[in-house]
């Protein structure tokens, strides 16, 4: 499997080092976040990258992760909701201004669209970045996704909160240019219903996307898939069996 891993001082994130790393040489890009405080080779490590790797081997996909820097934030480094909501969007200044430039760099096209994933917090910034970004992104896989970004820190419920949760600032969304090119996304939000699941969280998203009628979708699996790696390394390859074009003869 072809694998190339780069660093870099982001600029918005205040000259912080990040990691960004791509698999695959040819296909669909997808941004794939890890998990809470995960870095850029989390996925790899707990074997998704394997899990989806007949998806590299026949070009159908690019793979690119990226340190959980917003995820690091709410779990470990702050200790207000108002300053990890203002990593987060300092976090999403470099996804949209650093990273995605260098995907379609990669790329070799300007104007490609990305997809993207996560698990857990890993499925907060996919949708995220999804709904405030549809110019970019196209799809969504959010799998066992916590959402409600309250739950992990107290404080002020600042601008910078509203702007970086889709559950505040989708319903805010008025008509318009943003609005009508997110109606043209897909949010799958998938959930287990075993230990450590919470799946009340995606029909919070539900909530507020469907009254904007933005394309979504929420899918439950049985008692047996819990929040763990093996429930998403059964479920990311499923969903992009489904949505990625099939394989060139």
């Amino acid at each position: 499997m072809s694998k190339h891993k780069i660093t870099w001082k982001s600029p918005a994130l205040g000259g912080r080092e990040i990691t960004f790393v791509r698999y695959g040489v040819m296909g669909q890009p997808l941004l794939l976040f890890p998990t809470a405080g995960g870095d850029a080779e989390e996925p790899e490590r707990f074997h998704l990258i394997d899990a989806i790797g007949q998806f590299l081997a026949d070009l159908r996909l690019k793979v690119y992760t990226i340190d959980s820097i917003a995820g690091q934030a709410w779990v470990k480094e702050c200790d207000s909701l108002e300053q990890a909501a203002a990593v987060q969007n300092r976090f999403d200044t470099c996804i949209y201004r650093e990273v995605v430039p260098a995907i379609r760099r990669d790329c070799g096209d300007d104007k490609v669209t990305v997809m993207t994933a996560g698990a857990s917090i890993g499925a907060f910034n996919a949708l995220t970045v999804t709904c405030r970004h549809p110019d970019v992104f196209s799809h969504a896989i959010c799998m066992s996704g916590t959402y409600d970004m309250a739950r992990f820190l107290k404080g002020r419920v600042t601008q910078d909160y509203q702007d970086s949760s889709p559950l505040h600032f989708v319903p805010l969304l008025p008509e318009g240019p943003h609005l009508l090119q997110l109606r043209k996304r897909l949010i799958l939000l998938a959930h287990g219903t075993g230990d450590y699941e919470d799946p009340d969280q995606s029909w919070k998203v539900e909530r507020v996307l469907g009254p904007k009628r933005v394309p979504n979708r929420v899918e439950a699996w049985s008692k047996e898939w819990r929040h763990d790696w093996v429930t998403w390394r059964k479920m990311l390859p499923q969903f992009l069996g489904e949505l990625l074009p099939p394989p060139q003869k």
